[in-house]
């Protein structure tokens, strides 16, 4: 197992649990506990997880981990989520897509949508994005006519971000924002490890007549740094099957459709 496997892996163990035992670790992915060690030391330089002895815990805050190493992470969960997401979009309709994992998985449903494909080959759905990779593989997409915000971007996630983004996102007009955030909470609403992705997300957001949450039951009840929208500014969250009833009733009572995929 490589090493950003291992990491997928122990987070979603800290996920899962709240904790990380070296030995319970070592003997579930089949590895050396000197190697969970070094794994757990190097996640904790990165301020991902707090070392403890004999393992590690998680933080209070949800953790930032690279796209690069989140593309395994609740693969299934998040291929279903976008699914039930790309259902949304409405022939002809414009659609704001911000980065990440679940928003990627999104993109990708939208082009298996067999409606979606205007007489002739033109383009049946716009897809406004501040994401790289999204606008990469929609590019070469004949039934989507893609925009692609202006901006510089950031590495973690592939996201533009600065005034050249904000410039294209204030003269468009969204149907429909699909965001995927880091964290959602009650109180806090959907936040953002880093305040520049949650600016341009904001923004994102209201633009849009609707606005729809993408987010695996993992990040239910956290919360990260930086602020997108409030609770109130959301139409519907989809989730998956993981979060149980007593997980997504606060969101259902505060006005928000949920959908558990």
């Amino acid at each position: 197992m490589k090493r950003p496997e291992r990491w997928n892996a122990l987070l979603d163990l800290l996920a899962r649990d709240g904790r990380i035992d070296v030995e319970e670790a070592a003997a579930e992915l089949a590895v050396s506990a000197a190697t969970i060690r070094r794994d757990l030391d190097e996640l904790a330089q990165q301020q991902m997880l707090t070392r403890t002895r004999g393992g590690a815990v998680a933080h209070n805050l949800s953790y930032d981990l690279p796209l690069r190493y989140k593309t395994a992470r609740r693969a299934s969960e998040k291929q279903r989520i976008a699914v039930a997401a790309a259902r949304l979009a409405e022939p002809g309709s414009i659609v704001g897509l911000n980065g990440g994992t679940t928003t990627t998985e999104v993109a990708r449903a939208l082009t298996l949508r067999g409606d979606l494909s205007a007489p002739g080959g033109g383009p049946a759905v716009t897809v406004v994005t501040n994401a790289l990779n999204i606008a990469n593989e929609l590019a070469v997409r004949p039934q989507v006519k893609i925009v692609l915000t202006g901006g510089v971007a950031r590495p973690q996630s592939f996201e533009l971000m600065g005034p050249l983004a904000t410039g294209v996102l204030d003269q468009v007009s969204l149907d429909l924002a699909i965001l995927g955030v880091d964290a959602l909470d009650t109180v806090q609403g959907a936040t953002a490890h880093h305040e520049g992705e949650a600016s341009i997300n904001h923004l994102m957001a209201g633009r849009a007549t609707r606005v729809a949450v993408v987010a695996d039951s993992s990040k239910l009840g956290r919360r990260a740094f930086a602020r997108i929208c409030a609770l109130d500014e959301i139409d519907v969250l989809i989730t998956d099957t993981g979060a149980d009833e007593e997980l997504v009733a606060p969101y259902t009572e505060a006005g928000v459709r949920v959908v558990r995929a």
